[in-house]
């Protein structure tokens, strides 16, 4: 990307906020303010939302790229999450509204679910002599006890580090290796499109590579036999039922490690990336409250699993510190049919809607009659995470699941980033599909060129460049890794993510630039290419790979998925790839186009582009074994040489 160019995809359409939503232009424009004016303070405000055992005396110490957020501070996160609502009228309003895939729907208050952490964080310590510091490895279906045992950790000081579960026994062993963990919490099994996936059983593998791991605590949840090895397996409910003691939240420094979070393994050794207590839970509590704009009626339902830092953030610490209701669904969106989300809001009546772009261009693919069979007025909000969301999906978004009343929140943010930094606050000012937003107060965002030059207009490199409370504080146990991969190529953060800015600093995200393709040395990022493609009307969704080309140097390969009674006809690919080259160029015209029933997808939906490109390539694919839908490879496989 190169200094002052404009992106070929742009966006023009301005959608005001809808006229039954509060407006929250002026309390958003004091808070830009007092930012702006007194950054470090405007941070000292937010940390001070929190309850601390002991008040910090730095704001913040920086020594690039290493952060220590208000330094001598103590609290606890599981105390910030529960003890504090203990005394009020939350302690009796609903924490938890969990739905299973059968339709078992159970309910936890704050009361209960504060009860049932402190009687687990007692096992840990009292059973299991579980310290501060230690590491735990949770690997759980969507289920509360995947909350509890998060907030038990944390409770006690340990380090949890969650490992979602579509992964496999490898990548277990991997994450569990490296973070040294003593103990795995799992269950029997978990649910997915009326199947069991036997968790448990993964755990047997994995821990037989795993010196570290002493004991494994099995929740029973599907109730399918499974095998208990004498002294190092125990039951959970077993163990609840052993202590009626509540152990108390132990104090921890602001800077202590609050959890590890690996990110994808599929290539080279997976990162630990490490997020501490009183800096990540300042900036949950304070984006959580304003970018979804939390009110004490709001039944709030982020789809993330929190074995991703979504589900972290935004399904645990964030909401659960502001005292919010948070729905948890365990099962596929497909499952026993393709309308099971709007079935879920209408049935918990749902005010807040915090999905991916992926689920959402699925959901267009599906129909609008499944939406459609459903009351969803309950609405009053949606978001949208993950990737760069194209415009249509954005307007599809608005349109038919919002019925044109919600305003969308697309948020931009990373693992590493802890929190959320991009979006346009709702309530503020008129959207623009397909952009992102503007940095939240209290973040510092510039667009530079490949020299480092600041773009006020055009498109370049997104880089955050100030310290930022909720900011990675290293991975486990390779400082030097953190710094290459982040720190080396300029004086700030570097995302690895391409953007837009416009002269009012409203952001669109590009995407990765290392899918950016280079084609007879023209540079063009794949969402540019897929947001044209899906822009075609019989096209759902789409996602593109450059393969090697003798003469161009890269050629672009498009697999697509046409929407539901759409017929693949002999001319349609060429009236793709003439689309493609009206909407954007001729130097973007794809050399291929495969039209196949799905994509290669994590079961959080996202696309495996390096799968993708392996297959195109006749290269070997790597890792497949955290795909959704692992058959999908062979069906692509067969298509190409077909074609």
């Amino acid at each position: 990307m190169t200094e002052n160019t404009t992106p070929r995809l742009s966006e023009d359409r301005l959608i005001n906020v809808p006229a039954g939503f509060p407006s929250t232009h002026y309390a958003v424009s004091q808070l830009f303010t007092e930012a702006a004016s007194d950054r470090l303070a405007f941070w000292d405000n937010q940390a001070r939302q929190l309850k601390w055992t002991t008040p910090w005396h730095t704001t913040l110490e920086w020594n690039r790229p290493f952060a220590s957020w208000f330094s001598g501070g103590r609290l606890n996160a599981s105390e910030n999450c529960l003890d504090v609502h203990m005394a009020s009228d939350t302690r009796n309003k609903l924490a938890v509204i969990w739905e299973g895939e059968g339709g078992a729907i159970t309910r936890y208050t704050y009361a209960e679910l504060h009860d049932e952490v402190a009687r687990f964080a007692s096992v840990l310590v009292n059973t299991f002599n579980i310290k501060p510091g230690d590491r735990v490895t949770i690997y759980l279906p969507l289920i509360p006890q995947a909350i509890v045992a998060m907030l038990a950790c944390a409770r006690v000081g340990a380090i949890h580090s969650v490992v979602f579960g579509g992964f496999s026994a490898s990548s277990l062993i991997d994450r569990i290796n490296d973070s040294q963990s003593r103990l795995v919490i799992t269950a029997d099994g978990g649910y997915r499109r009326g199947s069991v996936v036997g968790l448990k059983s993964i755990v047997d593998q994995a821990v037989e590579c795993c010196d570290s791991i002493s004991a494994v605590i099995v929740v029973r949840h599907t109730g399918h036999d499974v095998t208990m090895v004498s002294g190092r397996d125990f039951d959970y409910t077993e163990l609840l039922h052993t202590t009626h003691d509540h152990y108390p939240p132990i104090p921890m420094s602001s800077e202590d490690p609050l959890f590890i979070l690996y990110t994808s393994g599929t290539t080279g050794k997976p990162k630990g990336i490490i997020h501490t207590t009183g800096g990540y839970l300042t900036h949950a509590k304070y984006s959580t409250a304003l970018v979804f704009d939390l009110k004490p009626v709001d039944i709030y339902w982020c789809t993330a699993d929190v074995g991703w830092i979504t589900g972290h953030t935004y399904v645990v610490y964030g909401p659960l510190s502001n005292g919010a209701t948070i729905m948890l669904y365990e099962g596929a969106p497909d499952y026993p049919d393709k309308d099971r989300f709007w079935q879920i809001i209408n049935r918990h009546k749902i005010t807040i809607l915090y999905t991916a772009p992926t689920a959402i261009r699925a959901f267009m693919k599906w129909g609008d009659h499944y939406p459609h069979r459903h009351d969803l007025s309950s609405l009053r909000l949606l978001g949208s995470v993950g990737e760069p969301i194209n415009p249509e999906a954005w307007m599809w978004y608005f349109r038919e699941i919002g019925r044109n009343q919600c305003p969308i929140v697309d948020t931009w943010w990373q693992t590493e980033t802890g929190g959320i930094m991009i979006t346009t606050l709702p309530g503020s000012e008129p959207m623009r599909p397909g952009y992102a937003g503007k940095a939240l107060p209290g973040i510092t965002i510039e667009i530079l060129s490949d020299t480092g030059v600041r773009i006020q207009n055009g498109s370049g490199l997104l880089t955050i460049t100030d310290p930022w409370p909720s900011m990675a504080r290293g991975i486990w146990g390779d400082n030097e890794r953190f710094i290459s991969t982040y720190w080396s190529r300029f004086n700030s953060y570097f995302a690895g993510d391409g953007a837009a800015t416009d002269p009012e600093q409203s952001i669109m995200v590009l995407g990765r630039v290392d899918d950016v393709l280079n084609v007879a040395g023209h540079r063009i990022g794949t969402m540019e290419i897929e947001s044209a493609l899906v822009d075609f009307n019989p096209i759902a969704e789409a996602a593109v790979v450059g393969i090697t080309d003798d003469i161009k140097g890269q050629a672009i390969i498009a697999f697509t998925i046409l929407k539901e009674g759409h017929p693949i006809t002999p001319t349609l690919e060429a009236e793709v790839i003439n689309w493609v080259a009206t909407s954007i160029g001729a130097i973007a015209k794809p050399k291929r186009v495969i039209f196949t029933p799905d994509l290669p997808k994590t079961r959080s939906g996202k696309i495996m582009r390096r799968i993708l490109k392996g297959l195109a390539e006749g290269s070997p694919i790597g890792d497949s074994t955290t795909l959704a839908n692992p058959d999908i490879v062979e069906a692509i496989k067969d298509l190409l040489n077909k074609h």
